[in-house]
């Protein structure tokens, strides 16, 4: 019988392309991983990975056991919920979430004191990926449910073997000191007025560094950016100061208290928050238990 953990690791291998990566993935060290692999080739009797340069390939054999792989693991989560259908479906045991840090923050943080008294015997283990490792990871079945949103208007690539379902649209404010002279603006703000103003924003390659962009997409000279920082709380303690200002997302905003202030924008920017499951859990009480709370 083929061991389930070592066609995991096979999967794993074969989406990420070398032996140290899927263990990092999986929580193994690789030495454990390629014992894995080797396990699982004297079970089938024949070599399931081949050297390509620094990593590994599947060769015919192992590329036959990876799109099978699904059908195996699909009938695992309906023996796990028929299991769980005895105890009359109430939600019970771990449930691995991964999400981007700002989802976190703004929607499962909130959640968990929610669930936890609607669900005493439910776990949930959260962990920060951005959005394509979440989906991997739920894809591989490293993880159960992933939060994820679209990047520049274009959500992320959705392998066939999950669904998803919109949770939440993300908007963008302008935060600023109250002494601030667009806090004297009545609002929304339009892209003239943020001319000629100092800045810290996110770094090059974030979505929040796109959004920002795309506020002087049309201006004749680029922004005056004095810093660039990827943590939220620490873009707004820059802002405190009162000598720049910053483009924040609401889900990562804290309280902003007595010193700030926030503006929309009239071309608000957006991104849209999404929960993705694989196809063959969509009965899982788990699941739906945490899809209910953070759509309550």
């Amino acid at each position: 019988m083929i061991d389930v953990g070592a066609l995991r690791a096979l999967r794993s291998v074969a989406a990420l392309g070398t032996l140290a990566r899927a263990a990092d993935e999986l929580g193994f060290t690789a030495s454990a991983v390629s014992q894995q692999i080797k396990r699982l080739e004297r079970q089938v009797g024949v070599p399931v990975l081949a050297p390509a340069g620094r990593g590994v390939v599947l060769t015919p054999a192992g590329q036959a056991i990876v799109d099978s792989a699904p059908d195996v693991f699909q009938a695992l989560e309906r023996c796990a919920e028929a299991a769980q259908s005895v105890s009359e479906g109430a939600p019970r045991g771990i449930l691995r979430v991964v999400a981007f840090s700002t989802a976190i923050r703004g929607l499962l943080a909130p959640t968990i004191l929610r669930l936890s008294t609607r669900c005493p015997d439910l776990c949930v283990h959260i962990t920060e990926q951005d959005p394509d490792q979440a989906l991997h990871s739920v894809d591989a079945g490293t993880a159960d449910l992933a939060l994820v949103h679209d990047a520049d208007g274009v959500p992320a690539s959705l392998p066939s073997s999950l669904t998803r379902r919109h949770l939440h649209t993300d908007v963008g404010d302008v935060v600023m000191n109250r002494t601030h002279p667009l806090a004297r603006l009545d609002p929304p703000l339009a892209g003239a007025d943020l001319a000629g103003h100092a800045w810290v924003t996110s770094p090059p390659g974030s979505v929040c560094h796109q959004w920002f962009r795309r506020l002087f997409a049309d201006a004749p000279e680029d922004p005056d950016v004095r810093h660039l920082v990827d943590d939220f709380a620490t873009q707004l303690s820059l802002v405190a100061s009162g000598g720049v200002i910053a483009l924040i997302p609401r889900l990562a905003r804290p309280p902003l208290g007595e010193q700030l202030v926030s503006r929309p924008l009239r071309r608000q920017p957006k991104r849209e928050v999404h929960a993705a499951w694989r196809r063959s859990a969509n009965a899982s009480p788990a699941i739906q238990a945490v899809l209910a709370e953070l759509g309550s």
